[in-house]
């Protein structure tokens, strides 16, 4: 049986890793941006994603925690979660080639807000009005961000953007239910696995020849895709999630610079303000469940 006993906490290195993490995956996100400029197609790159990062996690996998841990009980459930992850990935590719990538990824971070949700719905879990609270403050962030009384932004970009913010809520009511019994670094290489095979069924109908270029960028995805996912992995290993999740928010800082220094992109007075709003969504409702999960003092009379 596959040990699940965790290991010594080390805060200070989670959150480096957490930073580093959010760091990684701005810099994706641009690339498949720039791929999307391009002419790359998001399917395509996903599937070069998946399959370039395969051979290295499967090293990485081989030298560190040994082979031992990508063997699992519930095939099912991963196939699962690596359904519902490819669906919430694609579209989220989608959103980046239709939205500005501050505003795309402001909406991403809508997902903790829909899991709040999810969680009350399927997983019966107690939602008090604290919570409630503050899903409904997220919301309000999203509809500023949103703007529906102009459109300033696409709508069918904002649309998708929601969707993969919810495919992404998904993937985290999943994995809450598989890390009971699964490893991380488990849950990484199957979903990895189980979607490079998936994507090779129908990158026959999408892929196209590519220079160097073309090549060098989806290569670039690849990498720090795969990076991205092992740092986020590791800071789960030395740090509890309430202290670490809160510092993915430093993403949005990068999306902005990047944004701002490729595109010239300058996110709007309504996108700050609706993406403060949701952030201040998500680092309360981290801070319920840290006080959820604290155990109680005995009082002392």
């Amino acid at each position: 049986m596959t040990d699940l006993s965790p290991p010594e906490q080390r805060p200070v290195a989670g959150i480096v890793l957490r930073i580093s993490a959010a760091t990684v995956f701005a810099f994706m996100a641009a690339m498949v941006k720039i791929g999307s400029d391009y002419g790359l197609h998001p399917i395509e790159m996903i599937f070069w994603r998946f399959a370039f990062a395969l051979p290295p996690l499967f090293l990485w996998i081989a030298l560190r925690p040994g082979l031992e841990v990508i063997k699992t009980r519930r095939p099912l459930a991963h196939l699962w979660r690596a359904l519902i992850g490819f669906v919430a990935m694609g579209f989220g590719y989608w959103a980046i080639t239709l939205l500005p990538l501050a505003e795309a990824t402001a909406i991403s971070f809508a997902a903790p807000i829909f899991a709040t949700l999810l969680s009350a719905i399927f997983l019966l879990e107690t939602v008090g009005w604290h919570r409630w609270s503050a899903v409904a403050m997220g919301f309000v962030g999203v509809l500023i961000i949103m703007q529906p009384q102009d459109l300033a932004l696409p709508l069918d970009g904002l649309v998708v953007a929601l969707i993969s913010a919810f495919g992404v809520a998904c993937v985290i009511i999943t994995i809450r239910q598989i890390s009971k019994t699964e490893r991380a670094i488990t849950t990484v290489f199957w979903f990895t696995l189980i979607s490079a095979v998936g994507t090779g069924f129908v990158i026959p109908f999408f892929a196209a020849g590519h220079d160097w270029t073309g090549w060098a960028i989806m290569i670039a995805i690849a990498i720090l895709g795969g990076t991205a996912q092992l740092l986020l992995t590791a800071s789960l290993r030395v740090a509890p999630v309430v202290v670490v999740a809160p510092f993915d928010y430093t993403q949005l800082l990068w999306a902005v610079a990047l944004g701002w220094l490729i595109w010239s992109d300058v996110p709007s007075v309504a996108t700050w303000s609706g993406a403060a709003i949701i952030i201040a969504s998500g680092l309360y409702t981290l801070y319920r469940e840290r006080r959820r999960s604290r155990p109680q003092r005995p009082v002392i009379v």
